[in-house]
């Protein structure tokens, strides 16, 4: 626990000091109650229980005031709590490695079956966009709440030849952030690290609107990774990449918003394809998806199978609908505080009329 105001903790002090009053009160009533003739008399009116339930209110409302005391120095907890709306985006390969049959029937046609079944159970709360990619990267569906649109976008799929698993992921940071003017085309074609693979003429508004967007984020100051609470990245791929930008660079993109980028390693290890050639292409990049993972503050899971992939799904949306995070629990103790003191003067007035 943390304390937005901690300063507020040196009024705890006076807990100590009202307990010891108290105790003073008490051994001055002691002395007095030597007054009497015989102390037999007000021993048997009050009896032993008697004698204990006299201290419950007092300590009941010490309770109350340190409880308020703790109330006041604002305090923080990590809790879990219903997420607030957030963006979720798909980048799933379709490069033509999908039609391996390793996983049955194929690939593609079980990562189709687990992403249905992901849109049916997401929860409400959750905004779904689609980017597919091979050669290059497609944004399938911007973010809706429309379950069916989602769907049928996921139904559309064609297979191509090529991975780019780092133009996906800059795909779906766009799609997630439309308003930073990331053009994944300007990254490929224009001079601009660590991403460029090659350079083309570009007319003057696209290449002022690729320094404006370039310029921003550059302005924007670095955040925590994993820090953005407001969307993530479910990346599939199933094999390693053949073209386009370094994925762990375009990860990099998405540590500097806070983005958390999910990465998912569908098939089998050893692969599994009828030409030779590819085979070496068609076996997961586990390395470069870890780090994909570990640099965005997410996760990498391996799903070997239909069973697995749709396994890690609803892990990942029982993670979307459900949130951790440090919320101030100042009300909590307030109302306990409340409730100790009702408690207190409740039991002195029912039981000493006072």
């Amino acid at each position: 626990m943390q304390f937005l105001w901690p300063q507020m903790l040196w009024l705890l002090l006076a807990l100590p000091l009202l307990a010891a009053a108290y105790l003073y009160l008490i051994a001055r009533r002691k002395k007095a109650a030597l007054l009497y003739a015989s102390l037999a008399l007000p021993r048997a009116a009050l009896g032993p229980g008697q004698r204990l339930r006299r201290h419950i209110p007092p300590l009941l409302f010490l309770f109350a005031l340190g409880a308020a005391l703790l109330a006041c120095a604002r305090p923080t907890a990590t809790v879990t709590l219903p997420s607030d709306t957030i963006t979720l985006v798909l980048a799933m390969d379709v490069s033509r490695s999908m039609e391996a049959t390793d996983v049955t029937p194929t690939r593609m046609s079980a990562a189709q079956q687990a992403a249905r079944d992901l849109i049916v159970g997401l929860p409400a709360s959750v905004r779904l966009g689609i980017v597919s990619f091979a050669a290059t990267a497609t944004v399938v569906l911007r973010p809706t709440s429309n379950r069916q649109e989602m769907l049928d976008a996921i139904d559309r799929f064609q297979l191509q030849r090529g991975t780019a698993t780092g133009s996906g992921l800059i795909q779906a940071l766009a799609v997630l952030f439309p308003d930073d003017g990331i053009d994944l085309e300007a990254i490929l074609f224009n001079d601009d690290p660590p991403f460029s693979s090659a350079r083309r003429a570009t007319p003057l508004d696209e290449a002022a609107a690729a320094d404006a967007a370039r310029k921003r984020a550059q302005e924007r100051p670095p955040a925590q990774p994993g820090s953005y609470r407001h969307g993530a990245v479910i990346l599939l791929s199933d094999g390693r990449r053949t073209t386009g930008p370094d994925p762990v660079d375009a990860a990099r993109m998405a540590a500097q918003r806070g983005v958390r980028v999910y990465t998912v390693g569908f098939g089998t290890l050893g692969g599994s394809s009828p030409e030779s050639s590819l085979s070496y292409y068609m076996q997961l990049d586990e390395p470069a998806l870890r780090a994909v993972a570990t640099l965005t503050g997410a996760e990498y899971f391996q799903a070997g199978s239909a069973a697995d992939l749709s396994q890690v799904y609803r892990e990942l949306s029982a993670r979307f609908a459900l949130e951790r995070r440090e919320t101030e629990v100042s009300a909590l103790l307030a109302a306990a505080s409340v409730l100790l003191l009702v408690s207190a003067c409740a039991l002195s007035m029912l039981w000493f009329r006072r």
